[in-house]
């Protein structure tokens, strides 16, 4: 089978071109697309480290990297969660919610562009075949 013959050879290729774009608007702010990413999920009241990890699919030594950079960068301070002192909770500085944002702009013209060139009944199939395809890749196991 040819890699362009499978499906994640596309979803790979679709998906780093769309990081790279992502990247290339990012840095005009002084950003990367993953900050940007997780500038977009911390939340107002605080959010946790381990939450940030998760939705960032990251291993805890590139999260480590990543919020060291962003306090140096004072874009998020972090503080030990009042309600239970096990967890970290992250927060925005008003720097970083000025690039919040900013990265919330390029998101929302980023998809107006795409739902502008692909039309209704493209993106609900795009989005089933993906969540399919995820459900199929959480529940994969390989026959042994």
């Amino acid at each position: 089978m040819k890699p362009e013959e499978t499906i994640d050879f596309h979803l790979k290729v679709v998906w780093q071109n769309i990081a790279n774009t992502y990247n290339q608007l990012a840095s005009a702010f002084g950003i990367t697309q993953a900050l940007g990413y997780a500038l977009i999920n911390v939340q107002e009241d605080g959010t946790a480290v381990t939450q940030i990890a998760n939705l960032l699919g990251v291993k805890s030594t590139s999260l480590s990297r990543m919020l060291n950079n962003m306090e140096t960068l004072g874009l998020i301070y972090r503080k030990v969660d009042e309600k239970d002192k096990r967890s970290v909770k992250i927060y925005l500085t008003d720097f970083g919610k000025e690039k919040k944002k900013l990265a919330k702009k390029v998101v929302r013209n980023f998809n107006e562009y795409l739902n502008e060139h692909l039309d209704a009944k493209e993106k609900q199939q795009l989005i089933a075949a993906l969540q399919k395809i995820n459900e199929l890749t959480l529940g994969y196991q390989p026959a042994t």
